[in-house]
This record gives C-alpha cells, sequence and structure tokens, in this order.
C-alpha cells in the first residue's frame, strides 16, 4: 500500500504545479487557484503514511516530493524553450500555462519542503503521546498548523512587495480559511485509507507465511 500512496502523494503534486495557473471563485469572497483543490490532498495522504508506516517513511515521502517536483519543472522548462514545430499554433498558450516565475516556483517548493515536514514531525509527536486513538486530532491539529505555515511562506515569498501588506494578509487568511474546512472535510478520508493500508498489508503479510511455509 505504501508504494500506492507515494505514487498518489507524488502525482498530486505535480499536478497542483501543472493547473496552478488558473484562478476560480466562491461566491464574492474566495478567489484561489485550482491548485489548492488537489493540493489539500496531500496532507492527508502523507499523514496515512506516517500513521501506519512511520515518521521515517513520511519523511522519505516528502524527500521525494521534493525530487519529483524539481525534475518536473527541470523538464517542463526544456519542453517550453524547446523550438515550436512550424504547425504548433499555440506555443505563447504553452508558456502561459507552463512557465511559471521563477519567484513563484521558489515560493512553492519552500512551502513545501518546511510544511510538510513540519506535518510529519507535529503528526508523529501527537501519535507518540496519544497511540493509536485520537486520530482526528493529529490529523486535523498537525495539517492545519501545517497549511496555515504553506500559505503563509507561500503567499509572503511569491507576492511581497507586488501589493500592500494588507492584501497579502487578506490572501494569507480567505486561502487558509479554505483549507481549515478542507482538512475538516478530509478526516474520513485519513480513516479510509488507514483502514485500507492496515488491512492490506496484514493480507499481503498472510500470503508471504503461507508461501514461506
Amino acid at each position: 500500500m505504501i508504494f500506492y500512496l507515494n505514487g498518489i502523494f507524488v502525482g498530486l503534486l505535480v499536478l497542483a504545479n501543472i493547473v496552478a495557473v488558473k484562478l476560480f471563485s466562491i461566491g464574492d469572497t474566495f478567489i484561489l487557484p485550482v491548485a489548492v483543490i488537489v493540493y489539500i490532498f496531500t496532507y492527508p495522504i502523507i499523514d496515512v503514511i506516517v500513521e501506519v508506516y512511520g515518521k521515517k517513511e513520511g519523511q522519505r515521502t516528502v524527500k521525494a516530493g521534493l525530487a519529483t517536483q524539481i525534475l518536473a519543472l527541470i523538464f517542463i522548462a526544456i519542453t517550453v524553450h524547446l523550438p515550436a514545430a512550424p504547425v504548433f499554433k499555440d506555443q505563447a498558450s504553452f508558456e502561459t500555462i507552463f512557465n511559471g516565475s521563477f519567484r513563484v516556483i521558489l515560493a512553492s517548493l519552500i512551502s513545501y519542503t518546511v510544511s510538510q515536514n513540519l506535518d510529519v514531525f507535529v503528526f508523529n509527536k501527537l501519535k507518540n503521546r496519544h497511540g493509536d486513538k485520537k486520530l482526528w486530532l493529529r490529523n486535523n491539529a498537525s495539517t492545519m498548523l501545517s497549511q496555515l505555515i504553506d500559505t503563509t511562506i507561500f503567499i509572503t515569498i511569491a507576492f511581497y512587495g507586488t501589493m500592500p501588506i494588507a492584501i497579502l494578509g487578506t490572501l494569507i487568511m480567505t486561502q487558509y480559511m479554505f483549507k481549515f474546512f478542507a482538512a475538516i472535510m478530509t478526516t474520513p478520508i485519513v480513516y479510509l485509507l488507514v483502514n485500507l493500508a492496515r488491512r492490506m498489508d496484514s493480507d499481503t503479510n498472510i500470503c508471504k507465511n503461507t508461501v514461506t511455509r
């Protein structure tokens, strides 16, 4: 199951970077990048990995996610700068979608590295304190704190100096409010994946023991 979780985690990270250029609105209050919809699901997955497989496995997954994002950005940059064939008429649109600014990319990588490692650390600390009990508490506490740090770091690095401080604060709070409620709504997913991972690993161990005998 760990391989599936790692694959989904990394896939969501790359997808979030690809779709980040589009903005969507919720009423007249929230204007958010669509990447938020994808990225919020990475936290439940990393929490499941720490819950079932431990802190070290969670840290390995975060490192793998960082390496994959860097590789994806390198290859995207290469494809953007390759000369377009005469029959390809959408080079400008291609560049608009895939060629993000260096500052935004740097903000994304730094905020990811800090917040995801913080999530692993806080979740593991709470698990050591409560054991298998209160999964909902460590999932929500670690995710809500990490999402606040992620949002603050990203928006500050990406947009500081380009707009008034008050607007930056508004962006941070509106995005965090969305992520806060999303963390609560994804709690059942954590329970589902934890139970599924333990069941699949248990079945795998039974099969291995049967073959060994």
